[in-house]
């Protein structure tokens, strides 16, 4: 673990002209923009042209909440930039620090986005296996990150996982199953864990909502009841942002990660 943990410390995801894409994405920044020119015109117009000074206020109003939350997501996209404020690459780091693995076998990667996470992995242990979405996107920054060889990207459904009972060593996901409307987030952990072999490892990370996930201390229970080992639930709004503040002002102050051995 400590000697995965000074190899992740020397990574620098990015540095080759990577594109991991960011959580905020710019087309929230177009919108919020957009209104606020849409707001601000409209003011204008308001007060010079149609000589109405409530409904042009109303637009004043309007246009300095839009300006607000474009600092507010402005500033969120620059703390999750890589080669910015990094908090994503510090969440994947939490995540991978935590899971008991050697790099030996092969690692799934459930729901890997650009396969940032993915990519870290290989560069931690080389070598293994992952599977994601995004094919094209993942295996242009593998192979510039110089890891093309030993990451695989295949499209799949969490849901129902393409792969037979136990075939893997290890199995993370981070931020993704947040995102799967009307499914039951305890089953689809164990749809995950499904695919992961006897005595492998996993390292899971959401926003974990209770009204989403509903009670995560007794599911962790039931993996123990299971026969999983090692199961545990760590507060990663406060290991990997700080603090829950902080990481509620970036949209994720319910973050756990779920940790344990098959």
């Amino acid at each position: 673990m400590q000697d995965s943990n000074s190899r992740q410390a020397a990574i620098r995801l990015g540095t080759h002209g990577e594109d991991y894409g960011n959580w905020m994405p710019v087309s929230m920044l177009r919108l919020v923009r957009g209104l606020l020119a849409l707001t601000v015109v409209l003011a204008v117009l308001s007060f010079t042209v149609f000589r109405l000074t409530v409904l042009g206020v109303i637009f004043v109003i309007a246009a300095a909440i839009f300006l607000v939350l474009l600092g507010w997501i402005t500033w969120i996209r620059r703390q999750y930039a890589f080669g910015g404020g990094g908090m994503m690459e510090r969440v994947h780091h939490t995540i991978l620090s935590h899971l008991d693995y050697d790099g030996k076998g092969t690692l799934l990667d459930v729901g890997c986005g650009s396969g940032a996470l993915t990519i870290r992995a290989a560069l931690t242990w080389r070598s293994g296996a992952a599977y994601g979405y995004g094919q094209a996107m993942c295996e242009k920054n593998a192979a510039s990150e110089g890891v093309g060889s030993q990451c695989t990207f295949q499209h799949g459904d969490a849901n129902r996982l393409d792969f037979p009972d136990e075939s893997f060593d290890a199995v993370v996901s981070n931020y993704v199953y947040h995102n799967i409307t009307g499914a039951d987030k305890h089953e689809l952990l164990l749809e995950t864990l499904r695919v992961l072999k006897k005595g492998g490892v996993f390292a899971l990370n959401d926003e974990m909502k209770p009204r989403m996930y509903g009670d995560m201390e007794a599911f962790a229970q039931r993996l123990r009841d299971m026969g999983y080992q090692e199961v545990r639930l760590i507060d990663t709004a406060k290991e990997a942002f700080g603090s829950r503040r902080r990481a509620a002002l970036m949209m994720l102050g319910d973050s756990r990660l779920l940790v344990g051995r098959k």
